[in-house]
């Protein structure tokens, strides 16, 4: 007498299953990332915006588009917090999955495929990284800092921005061994941009020379998009939108090819 015959599980079933497994590892472990997800931002917002922000505010508020400094800074910082969250998630955790806790391996000796492994880590990203501008975006009414109803649109702007850092960094991470590329990414790559991106005053202010440096870092595109939306100007340039948009999509989607094909090579190596 023949065993029955296991049905193959549907494709889709694969990839839920690799998301829900992610999540689980979250429900785990969320208290150890309350204070550099929800509580640091909450903490620059005050300092920055409110304690920076009244010396600023005494200029005038020609230097700030003609708001508040709290208001100019809130939907920057949103989308920074959310980028800078979205790549810790693609760095670390990348890391235990292939080499430290090789969870990545357990996962593919199951019916599970490399991609449908690759879109569970990506996926969550995702969700993390709307949990968290959404907090932040709470935060920011709480605190008065929003201009105009147009902040929520700082959510899903900053999911895209995180997406465009996440993924390549994932894909990148996926290659290494210990740490020192992270650290070296976030030394020369994502604290310069957190600083020079327009994050904390606007590009204009730098000089001549250094400012087509800035329209290419990829953060100002999301931080000038954010910003334009929470601000209501985003109707005075709508092609420079378009442009912001069409980038951090690029951005995201080749990082998000570039992460399928390395998870599969480092799987099925």
């Amino acid at each position: 007498m023949t065993a029955p015959a296991i049905p193959e599980p549907r494709p889709s079933a694969g990839y839920l299953a690799a998301y829900e497994h992610q999540v689980l590892l979250y429900l785990r472990n969320w208290r150890g990332s309350l204070f550099s997800n929800f509580a640091q931002p909450a903490l620059f917002l005050l300092a920055m915006g409110v304690g920076l922000g009244s010396y600023v505010d005494k200029g005038g508020a020609n230097a700030t588009d003609g708001v508040s400094y709290l208001q100019f800074l809130a939907p920057a910082l949103l989308v920074s917090s959310v980028m800078q969250g979205a790549s810790s998630e693609g760095t670390f955790p990348v890391l235990a999955g292939f080499h430290w806790v090789r969870r990545y391996y357990a996962m593919y000796a199951t019916p599970l495929t490399p991609r449908a492994i690759a879109f569970g880590q990506l996926a969550w990203n995702a969700t993390h990284a709307l949990m968290v501008g959404s907090i932040f975006c709470v935060i920011i009414a709480l605190f008065g800092a929003a201009a105009t109803p147009g902040i929520v649109w700082s959510v899903p702007i900053g999911v895209l921005t995180g997406m465009a850092f996440s993924a390549p960094i994932a894909a990148f991470m996926s290659t290494q061994r210990d740490t020192n590329a992270w650290n070296n990414i976030w030394r020369f790559g994502i604290t310069p941009l957190f600083l020079f991106s327009g994050t904390f005053f606007p590009i204009d202010r730098l000089p001549e020379l250094l400012r087509p440096i800035a329209w290419l870092l990829p953060l100002w595109h999301g931080v000038d998009l954010a910003r334009s939306a929470a601000l209501g100007t985003i109707g005075q340039a709508p092609l420079l939108a378009l442009a912001h948009v069409a980038i951090l999509l690029a951005m995201a989607v080749g990082g998000t090819w570039a992460m399928f094909v390395m998870f599969r090579r480092q799987l099925e190596a």
